[in-house]
């Protein structure tokens, strides 16, 4: 099994990775078939099933669909360029885009969420359809938006082509814990050496470390600007941002020997909902391993880099390695869409890969790093996904921060150990695959439980 640490952090957009995203992402790759096609086309189409339906609207499902015909992407998005994008499409019906002709596209009668008829791959499914001159469809593609901005068509998805097998073997090529335990242990590497002996045997190297700068970057900067905006997030839950005020809370009280050893926790916190922040307002965030958990890993990391006695941002690079091998793990053998398992696919791996992150850079050997992942995800086993009016803010911006505080404790208790432990990983994640399985469909972000319906007036 193979999963770039570029696959795992993807630079995007909010405010979801699976519904904005994943569809933007998919109209993307019909483009490119349209344009390989011997068909002449003069409209297109698409529809949204399930999830994609339920939840779209708060999830800017269909802004980033009509985008994603109109040739954006998430990891070159321009707010300024969409929007004007949009108001002509709206204006005049039509989609313009390179290697096509004009093609007739309403918003408002090509764009269907289908609440009725749910796709069979995958809860987060969504078809497009492109048209001739008399109205026949000539093209039509079921795609299926799996979690963390990855893209699958209906035949890929029944082919189970989840993983890049194709091209040069790994040395590492480990699918479960338990392989990637045996393999450090036979190799004497770390994780972040044989996921960087993986990388560089797919021909990554040369651009890994900057790369992963640029990821880390992109995830810090998103901490700043939350940390330094104000003002209410859209959507019509009118809920006010809380980082900024926080922050400037937590730095007025330095030095003055008023807080308290818990304190600490407000940092973790504060970190974390900044960057959750931005992307219920649609900033450009890191997926990690999704956009609605993105503020997990970023916090952990900050919270290391900030307030950890002897940190380098030389070992951002290891911390990132690790975190996108347990995060691969996690997804090969499980899920990272709320969609499909709850929150626990979603904030529960972002914790397990933050925690083995942090091991890691603190000197964790390889099996108290897949304890650290352990500990994490076991206790977010059975967490539910169910955001308020479809949106990325309640409960998913503070249980970001709930979530980086389970990822440092879960880190510093494996380092009080030897590394065994009674639960594996393995089973861990199986559990949660299992939790998601059984989990009813109200608590899979389709808004229709839980939390959803029991807050008034929303």
């Amino acid at each position: 099994m193979f999963l770039s640490v570029f696959d795992m952090f993807k630079v995007g957009v909010g405010p979801s990775s699976s519904h904005t995203m994943g569809p933007m992402v998919a109209a993307a790759r019909f483009l490119d078939m349209m344009r390989r096609s011997p068909f002449a086309f003069h409209g297109v189409q698409a529809s949204l099933h399930g999830s994609l339906a339920f939840t779209g609207v708060g999830h800017a499902t269909d802004r980033a669909t009509i985008l994603g015909l109109a040739g954006f992407h998430p990891e070159t998005y321009d707010a300024a360029l969409a929007d004007a994008a949009l108001a002509k499409i709206r204006a005049t019906s039509t989609i313009e885009v390179d290697g096509l002709p004009p093609l007739r596209f309403d918003p408002q009668a090509d764009l269907i969420f289908d609440y009725d008829t749910a796709l069979p791959g995958h809860a987060n499914g969504m078809v497009l359809r492109a048209r001739d001159a008399q109205g026949d469809v000539t093209l039509s593609e079921v795609f299926y938006s799996i979690g963390g901005g990855f893209v699958m068509t209906e035949a890929e998805l029944a082919a189970g082509k989840d993983t890049d097998e194709d091209g040069p073997p790994i040395p590492y090529p480990f699918k479960s814990a338990a392989q990637m335990l045996e393999m450090a242990q036979a190799s004497g590497k770390s994780i972040a050496q044989m996921k960087r002996a993986n990388e560089a045997a797919r021909g990554g190297a040369a651009q890994l470390s900057k790369g992963t700068a640029r990821l880390w970057q992109v995830m810090n900067d998103c901490i700043e600007r939350g940390l330094t905006s104000d003002g209410v997030l859209p959507g019509g839950l009118k809920v006010k941002r809380r980082a900024k005020g926080i922050y400037e809370a937590l730095m007025a009280e330095r030095g003055m020997n008023l807080n308290a050893p818990h304190t600490i926790n407000d940092w973790m916190s504060v970190y974390a909902m900044a960057v959750n922040e931005e992307n219920a307002a649609g900033g450009q965030v890191v997926t990690a391993p999704t956009n609605g958990a993105a503020g997990v890993l970023p916090a952990t990391l900050r919270y290391y880099l900030d307030h950890v006695p002897g940190a380098s941002e030389s070992h951002v690079e290891d911390f990132l390695l690790t975190a996108a091998a347990i995060g691969g793990l996690v997804k090969f053998n499980a899920s990272i869409s709320g969609a499909e398992a709850g929150c626990q696919a979603e904030v529960g791996s972002a914790a397990a890969m933050a925690a083995a992150g942090l091991c890691a850079v603190l000197g964790g050997t390889p099996a108290q790093v897949e304890n650290a992942a352990e500990i994490a995800l076991e206790h977010h086993l059975g967490m539910t996904c169910d955001p308020v009016r479809g949106l990325v803010q309640v409960p998913c911006i503070e249980r970001n921060g709930l979530g980086a505080i389970k990822a440092v404790s879960a880190a510093s208790l494996a380092l009080r150990g030897d590394g065994t432990h009674l639960v594996p990983l393995d089973a861990c994640i199986e559990t949660m695959r299992q939790t998601g399985l059984d989990m009813s469909e109200k608590y899979k972000e389709t808004s229709l439980g839980g939390l959803a319906v029991n807050i008034p007036n929303c």
